[in-house]
This record gives structure tokens, sequence and C-alpha cells, in this order.
């Protein structure tokens, strides 16, 4: 048997001869991404056939001799940095983001901090979107201001128009899209293409999207960011996070990575590798659903508006349609009048949704959302901001139980 192989754009042909036949194979760039979340990220015959990579639980790991060790001449030289375990899902990442690298982290707040930490120092300048997942602007208001870096946050809607706010000293500007808890849309490319005309590293949170409905990568981005914990673990029982790099930042980051020990424990890779070969689905479903109900809560009275991406109604809307292949199960909704016990009365009446915090579980949840430590993107709403996670439940059943917030609501 011999073969070659050969790369065309993104599809990877490996011509195979066998007892004097010609098989064209086609790599899995070339399949549905069903398909690739099936395979990617293992390789069932480097591990005696069995269809899941093994759980390498390691710390210490032995060399041959002392020549080897001197020159650390093997591929895995201790547990911090890296195993099978871990490599399987950084690969199977890899390949749904198109990056030169990924690090997997114990949460999604560490895949924040460290790719920040390892392109800021003191004295550089960084700008963040005002809508940005709270955590990251606690860290950014915190630690980087401590460690002397100047933090300014700028309007989400600002496209193009950031070279304004870029300085000499910029050296990252951090991106959310859609933003946390109000869902603004941010012009990706536009952005990107200011930024790296200033030099700066752009990072994009995208753990809404996941790579299968946006790849950060793609647009300009530099280093794509993801709570994992979310849509690929799938199931509120893990804490995890990913970061992907380009190849021209993915030295740095990985240095980086390396320096702080920050691993994650091969269980809880194993559970998101697992996860993610179900995302595809999981996703398919969340969004569905979640675009259903937000239609139907447009013209559900106490309802001022619906903050989704993908209803035509939304502000950034047209940017969604443009980037976007498709939209999560994660939205919010604003009432038409009151406050915190009009919110209150709302979250006490449900009975299927939970009532707690993060997203991308199989089941429902909702939150009142605060926004009272954004800066310029606070906006003006009429009444409560709910952010409602759509889970795998059924769909008329959930409009049941938001009807009952809704009515508890409009009664407090």
């Amino acid at each position: 048997m011999t073969c070659c192989g050969q790369s065309r754009g993104q599809i990877k042909r490996i011509t195979v001869q066998f007892d004097g036949q010609v098989m064209v194979k086609i790599s899995k760039e070339n399949h549905g991404i069903n398909t690739q979340l099936a395979h990617v990220g293992n390789d069932p015959h480097a591990f005696f056939g069995f269809v899941n990579p093994p759980v390498v639980h390691a710390s210490t790991v032995l060399f041959p001799n002392a020549d080897t060790i001197s020159r650390r001449a093997q591929k895995y030289t201790y547990g911090t940095r890296g195993t099978p375990t871990t490599d399987a899902l950084a690969s199977a990442i890899d390949h749904l983001e198109g990056s030169a690298g990924t690090i997997i982290v114990p949460s999604g707040l560490a895949a924040v901090t460290i790719p920040l930490l390892a392109f800021l120092g003191a004295g550089d300048h960084v700008l963040i979107v005002d809508s940005v997942y709270h955590p990251t602007r606690h860290f950014a208001d915190t630690m980087l201001k401590r460690l002397g870096v100047e933090v300014q946050y700028y309007e989400p809607s600002i496209g193009a128009g950031i070279s304004s706010l870029l300085k000499s000293n910029t050296r990252v500007v951090f991106t959310e899209s859609p933003g946390s808890n109000t869902f603004e849309m941010q012009d990706i490319p536009a952005i990107s293409k200011a930024a790296k005309a200033a030099g700066a590293v752009v990072m994009m949170d995208n753990t809404w999207a996941t790579p299968l409905y946006f790849k950060p990568l793609d647009y300009g981005v530099d280093i794509s960011i993801h709570a994992a914990t979310k849509y690929p673990a799938g199931h509120s029982d893990v804490l995890m996070g990913t970061v992907s790099a380009n190849e021209a930042c993915w030295p740095q980051l990985h240095e980086t990575f390396v320096t702080m020990g920050c691993c994650s424990a091969p269980d809880d890779v194993y559970q998101v590798l697992r996860g993610l070969r179900t995302m595809g689905v999981r996703l398919e479903h969340h969004r569905k659903s979640a675009l259903e109900i937000a239609r139907w809560l447009e013209k559900q009275p106490g309802v001022a508006r619906v903050l989704h991406p993908a209803l035509e109604s939304h502000p950034g809307h047209a940017i969604w349609k443009r980037d976007f292949s498709g939209s999560s199960g994660i939205f919010s909704v604003v009432l038409d009048s009151g406050g915190q016990k009009q919110a209150h009365a709302f979250l006490d009446a449900l009975e299927i949704f939970g009532l707690g915090y993060s997203w991308g579980g199989y089941e429902s949840l909702a939150v009142h959302v605060f926004l009272g430590d954004r800066t310029i993107a606070s906006g003006a709403y009429s009444g409560p901001v709910l952010r409602l996670q759509i889970g795998l439940e059924d769909v008329e059943d959930l409009k049941v139980d938001i009807a009952r917030g809704l009515l508890a609501a409009a009664k407090a």
C-alpha cells in the first residue's frame, strides 16, 4: 500500500493505492459539521481501536535515559505541558477554529485572563467592549489596572471608528459579539482591520456562537476565546475554557500558558470532548427553540423588546446575518415597565426555568440582568432585562412557563 497527500484549499485529498487499485479519501474538512464533530480529535487506531481517547492522569512522565531528559527530547515531558487527553481536545478545537494552536484551561474566565496576561504589560493600553462579560470587566478593573495596564471601554457599535481610540501603546482590542446580556453586535472585520493597522492584537470571546456559527480567525481576529463550560460541555457539570490562536500569536500564548501552569483536569477534558460530539445537534435544537420563543415573545403583552440578533427587529441584525451562520440558545427580553419587583415576580413564577448563572446546558435558565457596571452601553430600557437560556425542553412547555412569569410580573 502506498499513499500521498495534497491540499486544495480547505479540502484535503489523500490518494491511497491498495492491491493496485487507487482510492481517494476525502479528509474531515470536506464533511458536514456533525460528521466532523463525531470524529475530530481522535484516531481510534492510535489506541488499539477504542472509539474514545484514553483519559490520561499524569504529573510525572518518565524518560528512557539521561540524554533524553536533559534535552527533553520526547513529546510529553510533564502533566502540565499536555497529555494525549488534552491533545485530543485541543486538536478538535483547532480543527473547528482553523487555529495554529489551542490551550485548554480550567474555566471560561481563565480563557479570558490568560491571553490578556500574555499580551499586556505595565504601560500598555487595552480597549474592551463595554458590553463585555462582567467577570472580564472585573479582571480588567482590578488585576490589569494593578499591573499598570491602562483600561478603556468602547461602544459596541463603534466598528471602524475604533481607530480614533487606538493609541501608540494599544496592545489589545478585546471584542465580544454578541455582547453579554444585551446582545449588541460588533463589526468584527472592521474592528480587526483598524486594530491590525495599529499593531494591536484582536481577541474575541466567541462563546455565544461557538466555532460552528462564527469563526473569528476568518474575520481578522488573532485569538478566539470560549467558555467550553457552555455548549461544548453542554450538561452543566464541568468548568473549562479554550483559547485558540493564529500562527503569529500562538507561541506567546502557549508560553504564558506553560509559565502559569493553568492546566485542566483530565476527567474534565474528557467530558468536554464527549460533549463536543453532540454539540452540533444540541446547538441546532437550542437555536430553533430560542428563535421560536423570541419571535413569540415579541407579540406578548408586557414585553417591550426582545434582544436576539437573529430577529429582524434587532439593531445589529444586518451584521449578524452578514457574518454569522446561526444563532444560539440565549437572549434577553425587556419588560415594558417596572423594576426589580417585577423581575423577581417573573422569575419566582417560573416552574421549568431554573434560576442560575451560566448557560449552554440542557436545562432552561433565567436571570435578572444587572447593567449598573457599564459606562457606555447601559442603554435605555423601559423595564427590567431578563436573560433566558433556552434548553432542550419542549418549546410549548417553555412558552407556558414564560407566560406564567409575564402574568406574575404584570400583577406585581
